[in-house]
């Protein structure tokens, strides 16, 4: 009802309102909504002195009784209220119109929905406490917000800031942090982020929330601590001297409130039991350092403690030092593998549930009784490549979802054509279809350590869309005619094909063929059965073809670099699958000369497809933008560089590229790696952006050096993609189909669509960054770092603090502090044999080393980018994740002993760490194997639980614990 949709927004706010009016759009919901207001019969004025919510209240019923007779008195009609004055008035006027408690529909309706049941009680709970606490609380906690009118007034007269709260999840108690948004940076003359010092000052808004702050006298201002510190909610360094100081406020008032799902831990025992009389009001640690405690009621806290549970934030009053909240469900238990991914994925509000029926019905069908084929009518339609060019895949071992291939020819004037063709999904994918709505809310396909979680259906990723060796498949293709000695390009075609991949290559054998090494053609399952006349004719084309693509990819890749184009260091960890899909190595990542062909390949139709797409619609094109840095984020760097001797310029990302290329120490790489990955640290992220919504000079891609950019090149795992798919095609329609242009987003609703890709990629980055460090921490547990020789590696100093140092080490692309005084206030030193000890001392830091001073006058200096010895530990976490632990054990580099040398550089290239975990837990489940129930194959693939109580659903976690993870997922 519309006059139901108002009443959430004049009780409950604006932005529950958006949420409602979200959910009611979504059409995975099969929701209407019913304009009664508009409706000659069902719309009532307001009686004079008549309050809003009785009104309300009465236009809602009157329209349901309506309604009712308007389906001729076939269909009864609930409606759901709290207000017991109007069931008692309208529960029994109608028959069938049942007015009832959203309790009594619950009981009557839904009986054996035990988790709603309990997701009431606990919300029905929650309240109460509210209630009483409201009543019995007089003393505030914290100042009230001031009223949204005078927020508002205040940021339009200047007198306020807003901005969105970062929260520090080193100092999560102490320092949190506001960024500007939009008008407010430029207005209030401010360069650098507020600091928000303390809980008092927060005032109650949680990290994400939109915030209004008030700026304090500059003699107020405080500074960021520079000292390491643990993740505890107690501040380590207060001793320490914080930075100069800098913009410092208080929060007046909370815009919106961004609150989520959130992860928590109930205290154990002994913690309950010194919680005291309140038993029932249970403080709950989040997963997320930066989440304060919450308070929530439940008589469970002893059933829970071993497990990680989801709650969430019903409020936070002025009276309260905690927020009040209450349980929604149980994931897993703490430290088993399946429990941690699941927590990963709430904490960065990823839905992963399987695709619907009717989703799946709009899916073509591809079954060996019934192969999919080209259809005659797009062969009329779309320009065949089949017979006339020699098309070819590179990509990583394993993949399954090929987006993209490449082909490239001599034409009969001599010149040579560059094509670049991709999976046309949406073929396959109708808009506003199911699948598509489907698609747009994931955004992305999540990849995780040890799985991945598709887009779209594996019909369409892994067959029917994944331009697979040797079969036909449909393609959107960019083809370029390009001078033959030049390569300047003569002219573009832009259109869909039909294509069929000659070769699947991995990235490793294309760039032996790169390199002249033909003996790779073993590896070539395309080549392999061929005679040897066939294949020596099919391998120089191949070869011609590689290598000519280098040439190309080469002379753009110049160009770019004349222009500024970067090339950042991001000490990826990547992961290889095996010919099972399981993982078999996490390894650092190894560049090859071949991916940056292929990726230069992809740049340039990136490129060009945003120039054609933005010609034709300026106003509603989806363009990818990365602005400058701002140049104070350099700063780290330009220090780091000048203590090795090189100067950073970074007034131009032209300037910027020439500097990092110059910053080569010819006796240690590692540095110019480490120059390179702090470059990226200061860089804003790039984001998806409407083109009606900027202007033309904010287009620019700082980090690529060109004016106009797109993502076109991944539709498969990008829905951005499938937005400019669909855009360069009704570009290139020429009015032929109306309709095509009609499906397009306008403005608005397409900068929207931008936020909501935005937010999922940083999730997807977020999620798949935590799940490397879990398998990291779950690699490192079962090791002794006293005896196990794989504990101890080289690591490389790269950044200076009042208290110790970071470390990078590349063996294991793993970064970490690692502390020169510890907890009981000694600090490190080194004897002769350069092995580290703890004694009584003080340290002293300067700008680019850091000296350790003992009473006894003994002294030790750490300078940037110095090699020492570590030793790699885990610190286990109930509450949070577990975190690698790096102890400086030596001042000196780590020497191989000669009978690890083998070993050690192969761990380089082809570390066995998620192979390992994975094993692990394997082993733990066979030992346990007696205790599995079998359960049905759709509940063990996607880890879903069904039980009518709480015990049993307990029971079924504990169970699916027990399962075998390499097969619970396809990968």
């Amino acid at each position: 009802m519309q006059t139901a949709c108002q009443a959430v927004q004049h009780q409950r706010g604006r932005r529950q309102y958006n949420k409602l009016r979200n959910l009611l759009k979504d059409a995975r919901h099969d929701c209407i909504l019913f304009a009664n207001e508009f409706q000659q019969y069902c719309y009532l004025p307001r009686e004079r002195g008549e309050s809003l919510e009785k009104w309300q209240t009465r236009s809602i019923y009157n329209a349901a009784v309506w309604y009712y007779h308007h389906c001729q008195d076939r269909m009864p009609i609930v409606m759901v209220t709290e207000d017991e004055e109007a069931i008692q008035q309208y529960g029994s006027e109608t028959e069938g119109v049942f007015v009832i408690s959203f309790k009594n529909y619950l009981d009557n309706f839904w009986p054996d929905l035990k988790a709603a049941h309990e997701l009431y009680d606990s919300i029905l709970q929650s309240r109460r406490e509210r209630e009483n606490e409201s009543q019995e609380s007089h003393g505030k906690e914290y100042p009230e917000h001031l009223p949204l009118e005078v927020l508002e007034a205040g940021i339009k007269s200047g007198r306020y800031i807003q901005g969105v709260l970062n929260v520090n999840k080193h100092r999560a108690q102490i320092e949190a942090f506001v960024r500007l948004q939009g008008a407010s940076s430029k207005d209030s003359g401010l360069v650098s982020d507020i600091l928000i010092h303390g809980m008092k000052a927060r005032n109650r808004s949680i990290h994400g929330d939109m915030v209004v702050v008030e700026l304090l006298p500059k003699n107020e201002w405080k500074g960021r601590t520079a000292a390491l510190c643990e993740n505890d909610s107690d501040d380590k360094a207060s001793g320490e001297s914080p930075s100069e100081p800098m913009p410092t406020g208080r929060v007046v008032g909370i815009l919106q409130k961004n609150w989520r799902d959130y992860v928590v831990t109930f205290p154990s025992k002994e913690e309950v039991q010194s919680q005291g009389k309140n038993a029932q009001k249970i403080l709950v640690t989040p997963w997320d350092y930066r989440i304060p405690k919450i308070r929530i009621s439940t008589q469970q806290a002893e059933a829970l403690q071993d497990f990680r549970v989801v709650v969430r934030i019903d409020s936070w009053e002025s009276t309260s030092v905690y927020p009040n909240g209450h349980f929604v469900r149980v994931l897993g238990r703490i430290g088993d593998l399946e429990g941690e991914i699941a927590t990963i994925l709430v904490e960065n509000s990823i839905s992963v549930v399987p695709f619907s029926e009717a989703q799946m019905c709009e899916m073509p069908v591809n079954t060996p009784e019934n192969p999919w084929k080209v259809n005659p009518e797009e062969e009329r339609e779309r320009r065949d490549l089949r017979k006339t060019h020699l098309v070819f895949s590179i990509d990583p071992k394993g993949c399954e979802d090929v987006d993209d291939t490449l082909s490239v020819r001599t034409l009969n004037n001599g010149n040579l054509e560059l094509g670049v063709h991709i999976a046309d999904v949406t073929h396959f994918v109708a808009p506003n279809s199911y699948i598509d709505i489907e698609a747009r809310t994931r955004a992305t396909t999540y990849y995780l350590a040890d799985r991945r979680y598709d887009m779209l259906p594996s019909i369409l990723s892994a067959d029917l869309c994944s331009l697979l060796g040797g079969v036909d498949r449909y393609a959107v293709s960019v083809m370029w005619e390009l001078d033959k000695t030049s390569y300047e390009i003569k002219k573009v075609w832009y259109g869909r094909t039909i294509i069929r991949s000659a070769y699947k290559l991995f990235y490793e054998a294309a760039q032996e063929l790169l390199n002249g090494n033909v003996n790779i053609v073993d590896d070539i399952p395309e080549l392999r059965d061929l005679d040897e006349k066939s294949r020596q004719a099919k391998l120089e084309e191949l070869v011609w073809a590689i290598g000519k693509l280098t040439d190309i990819a080469r002379h753009v890749r110049a160009k770019r670099d004349g222009c500024g184009a970067l090339e950042l260091e991001g000490v990826e960890v990547r992961v290889q699958l095996d010919d099972k899909k399981n993982i078999h190595d996490l390894i650092p990542k190894q560049p090859l000369e071949v991916h940056e062909t292929v990726a230069e390949c992809m740049i340039l139709a990136n490129h060009w497809v945003a120039k054609e797409i933005w010609e034709s619609f300026p106003h509603q094109a989806l363009l990818r933008q990365h602005p400058p840095p701002h140049q104070e984020f350099f700063s780290e760097l330009r220090e780091c560089a000048k203590a090795k001797g090189f100067i950073i310029d970074t007034r131009s990302n032209k300037t910027l590229a020439d500097s990092l290329d110059n910053a080569n120490d010819p006796n240690d790489p590692i540095v110019n790696r480490l120059l390179r990955y702090m470059a990226m640290q200061a860089m804003s992220n790039a984001l998806y952006f409407s083109t009606g919504s900027c202007a033309e000079e904010e287009f620019h891609h700082y980090g690529l050096a060109l004016d106009k950019y797109t993502h076109f090149t991944s539709p498969i795992r990008r829905y951005s993609d499938i937005i400019v798919h669909r855009l360069l095609m009704a570009a290139i329609s020429k009015d032929k189909k109306m309709e095509i242009k009609e499906n397009l987003f306008s403005n608005k609703d397409l900068e929207e669509l931008c936020r909501h890709i935005n937010n999922r990629n940083r999730a997807a980055q977020h999620a798949q960054k935590q799940s490397t460090e879990l398998f990291q921490c779950m690699y490192f547990k079962d090791k002794d770092p006293e005896t196990e020789e794989r504990c101890i590696s080289d690591g490389v100093i790269y950044s200076i603090r009042t208290n110790g140092v970071l470390v990078f080490i590349p063996r294991f692309g793993i970064k970490g502090a690692a502390y020169l005084k510890n907890k009981d206030g000694l600090v490190i030193s080194c004897g002769p044999d350069s092995r580290s000890e703890w004694k009584s001392g003080s340290l002293q830091r300067f700008q680019n080393k850091i000296t350790s001073t003992t009473t006894e006058g003994d002294s030790v200096t750490f300078h940037l980018f110095d090699h020492v010895t570590v030793r790699i530990s885990v610190q286990a976490s109930r509450c949070h994740s577990d975190t690698i632990s790096l102890e400086i054990i030596s001042n000196k580099p780590y020497m191989i002993p000669d009978t690890e040398l083998v070993h050690q550089s192969s761990l380089l290239l082809k570390s066995d760490l998620v192979k390992e975990v994975t094993r692990s837990v394997e082993e733990a489940q066979l030992a346990q194997e007696v205790k599995v129930n079998i359960i049905q194959e759709d509940y063990q693939k996607y880890c879903q639980t069904k039980g009518r109580s709480l015990y049993i659903l307990l029971e079924e976690i504990r169970d699916l614990a027990l399962l075998d993870v390499s097969n619970s997922y396809e990968i």
